[in-house]
């Protein structure tokens, strides 16, 4: 194929990419076989949106070599490996797409999959074992995974999948189909576990939060509404979304003007802002998966390496009391520590970052990998990444990439 030609497949395949919710930010990385010794691919840390063609870098087969000074990804040898390995894949698309990232943390090949989503992937799914991102370990799970199947994806433990084709139009339709394969796996789990007839992911978190919530030993927090929050100078702005925020002094905590009406999480979000000069951004997310996870009242430890790297290593759990707001406050903001994300008692998570952008992205991050605990509780396999490994991550994220759009 002409190199011109191949990297405007690949612009065009990351803004649509991008557009579907398959890829996010900067993470995944796409590429595009040019010939039987060549392929072209994405560059590290680089928005999909800002692409363009002299961005797009030729990478030899052979040994991952480059010309120029524009970095491609760091998993390029999984692409390199891909080729060599596949003479009819012309396309790979690395993503971290959710549900295939969930089944991925619990070591499990999907297999005897069937009617359509078969014909375009195959009969089964590998999964590859861990390796740390941008490893040559990493790089040798995939290959191993792919040696052992003829499909046209793979999961990558605790990371994300990768997804073949002859062309960009095979390789998403398998990414596409990917998530379908792991929705129902994860279904099919709970309907054996629960003798309940459930068809959609939300079934499995209502039973998985008629489990906790049966435990004995489970003490209901109040529960209260999400509130998001942005520091400006010496104020934050803190409201529920679509409502007017009310503006809140830093130092004082006492209120200076905006919405008259106060949050009950307004000291919460003070707590932090006064522990945390760092943060000028927080989100509280109360989706369904963040909710579930909050009610076991338990640290969360990474089934996910972007977990790890923009979270933290572990998350906390604390209660928050609108009855006692100061105090309960302070405990949310110790949990929190140094981290960006703590979850907060039967209320979901709390994602905070240094801008909005960043926030959002561990917001993105904490979804994820509350889907990825749900999963793990299904099936009863917690097989978290290494606590050395996911604390080297934390710390390689934030020097490296944290000034980054991501990784």
């Amino acid at each position: 194929m002409d190199v011109l030609e191949a990297k405007e497949i690949v612009i065009r395949a990351g803004k649509e990419l991008l557009k579907s919710g398959l890829i996010v930010r900067t993470w995944g990385n796409i590429s595009c076989r040019i010939s039987d010794t060549q392929f072209v691919i994405t560059p590290s840390g680089m928005a999909y949106e800002d692409l363009t063609p002299d961005t797009i870098v030729v990478v030899n087969i052979a040994d991952c070599s480059y010309e120029g000074d524009i970095k491609p990804s760091s998993e390029k040898g999984i692409h390199a490996g891909c080729y060599a390995m596949r003479p009819d894949v012309n396309f790979v698309i690395h993503t971290h797409q959710k549900n295939a990232s969930v089944v991925g943390t619990l070591g499990l090949d999907i297999n005897n999959i069937m009617g359509k989503d078969a014909e375009i992937i195959g009969d089964n799914v590998p999964v590859a074992a861990y390796g740390l991102p941008g490893t040559g370990k990493l790089r040798q799970g995939v290959m191993d995974a792919l040696k052992r199947s003829d499909s046209k994806a793979a999961l990558m433990a605790h990371h994300g999948a990768v997804c073949l084709g002859a062309d960009y139009d095979e390789a998403k339709a398998v990414a596409e189909a990917l998530e379908r394969v792991c929705e129902r796996f994860l279904v099919a789990r709970a309907c054996e576990v629960s003798g309940q007839a459930i068809d959609a992911l939300g079934g499995v978190v209502d039973y998985l939060t008629a489990v906790f919530t049966s435990d004995p030993k489970y003490k209901a927090a109040k529960e209260f509404a999400p509130c998001d929050s942005t520091r400006k100078g010496g104020y934050f702005y803190v409201g529920e979304p679509g409502k007017d925020a009310a503006i809140i002094d830093t130092k004082s905590g006492a209120w200076v003007g905006g919405s008259p009406e106060i949050p009950d999480s307004a000291d919460l979000h003070w707590a932090i802002y006064k522990k945390r000069e760092d943060v000028n951004f927080i989100r509280h997310s109360k989706n369904e998966f963040a909710v579930a996870i909050s009610r076991k009242g338990k640290k969360m430890r990474p089934l996910l390496d972007d977990f790890a790297q923009l979270c933290g290593p572990t998350v906390k759990c604390a209660a928050f009391s609108p009855d006692n707001t100061l105090k309960t406050a302070k405990k949310v903001a110790r949990a929190l520590g140094k981290n960006n994300a703590v979850l907060v008692k039967d209320n979901g998570a709390l994602c905070v970052a240094d801008s909005e952008y960043n926030a959002e992205a561990v917001e993105h991050v904490m979804d994820k990998a509350c889907r990825a605990a749900v999963g793990a509780d299904l099936y009863d396999r917690v097989g978290c990444i290494n606590p050395i490994e996911a604390r080297l991550m934390r710390f390689i994220y934030q020097k490296k990439y944290s000034k980054k759009a991501g990784k």
